[in-house]
Parts: C-alpha cells; structure tokens; sequence
C-alpha cells in the first residue's frame, strides 16, 4: 500500500500475504511504524490497498463500493479502537446498540444491556461517555463491537490508553467474549504477554511480515 505526503509515495506495506483460519486469535506486532495499524484498517475495509486484493470470508472487500462496504463491514466486522471512538452525546447504552438500530433491528436495546451487563456495566446504561473511566469506556467499546455478533473481530492496541490492572481486565473481558462469540480475533499490541496469548503472531518490520509464528496459546 502507499500513501501519498507531499507529492511523494510513501509505501507503507508490501509484499504482505496471509491467511487466518476462522476461529484463529491473531496478533500483530511490530515496530512503531510498521503498518501495523494500516494492515488493520485494510482488513476493516478503513482503508483501500493501492494493489492486491483482500477477502473475507470469501469476498473481495476491495471491490466493493463504500455504501457495500458498509454494510458489509456491520454485519462481518467488529472494530475496537484504541482511543474507543465512542459518540459523546450517547448513553453507554445507545453507543451500543446503534449498530443494530442502523441495520433496522428491534431488539437492539435487549442485546445492548445483555452485553453491559456482560463486561460489568449493567449499572451504567444511561451514563455518557465522559461520565465513565477510560476503562469503563473501552469495556462499552467492547460490546458495542460484538452486538453484530460478526464472525470477524479487530482490535487495534485495545489497551493502549489503560493502566495495566484495567488493561488486563479488558483483555481478560476480550477473550470472554470471543469464545463465548466463537469469532476470530485479530488484534494489534506492543505488549508481548498480550501477543503470546494468540494462537499466532505475525511480526512486521518495515512494512514486511518478517515472522508467522504459532504459540502455545
């Protein structure tokens, strides 16, 4: 993929060829500027690769129009940010049912507050974002990232803005749900005790996978 900065093209990732088996916990790891976050992006559809394909579940996102995409991306793919991207003017439990709202589905509200109480916030549904903890508001990003209930999931530095007792409470809420969902998880750390929980890590440095290593996990 390259990007361009200033009339020039910057090649972010090349030569990148993988593939995951459903089910599989992924991890991705790498040097700050890696391409860590854009191959994930590339995998949300975010973004578009300048050559290549990528397919989910057998399609080729890369083809299809934003609008398909969209739709496509709500019902496949589940996305948790690191800065949790959470609408500010939403209760916990609007930001968590609003996927299922824009694809029409009735029982948005029930599956939200079952997914609250899930990750420990069956007190907080009518509480904004700025009136819960940076913890609090990963653990609403979680669910609102399963509610779709997507066979595909991605998670880019999921613990990245949390101290690390909040951070491995979120991780431990992460792979509660994942096997509970039975999806496959793809996430992006720096933390190498987070990566060695995968079943898989895939290393990247300078834009190229330099290892594809499975774990013990």
């Amino acid at each position: 993929m390259q990007l361009s900065a200033a009339n020039q093209l910057v090649q972010i990732l090349h030569n990148i060829s993988f593939e995951v088996p459903a089910k599989q916990v992924l991890a991705i790891v790498g040097p700050s500027g890696s391409g860590k976050s854009t191959l994930l992006g590339l995998l949300a559809g975010l973004d578009q690769p300048t050559h290549g394909s990528i397919y989910i579940d057998g399609t080729n996102i890369t083809t299809l129009a934003e609008t398909a995409m969209a739709h496509f991306r709500r019902q496949h793919i589940g996305y948790v940010f690191q800065a949790f991207h959470l609408i500010p003017t939403l209760t916990a439990l609007e930001n968590v049912s609003l996927p299922l709202e824009l694809q029409g589905v009735s029982t948005g509200e029930e599956r939200a507050k079952t997914l609250l109480h899930a990750v420990g916030l069956g007190q907080r549904f009518h509480h904004y974002p700025a009136q819960l903890s940076g913890g609090e508001q990963q653990r609403v990003a979680l669910a609102r990232a399963f509610i779709s209930q997507p066979p595909l999931l991605l998670a880019d530095e999921p613990t990245g803005n949390l101290d690390s007792t909040t951070g491995k409470l979120v991780i431990d809420l992460l792979w509660q749900l994942h096997e509970q969902h039975d999806c496959t998880l793809i996430f992006v750390t720096h933390d190498s005790a987070l990566a060695a929980r995968a079943q898989r890590i895939l290393t990247l440095r300078d834009g190229t996978i330099v290892h594809d290593t499975a774990c013990s996990a």
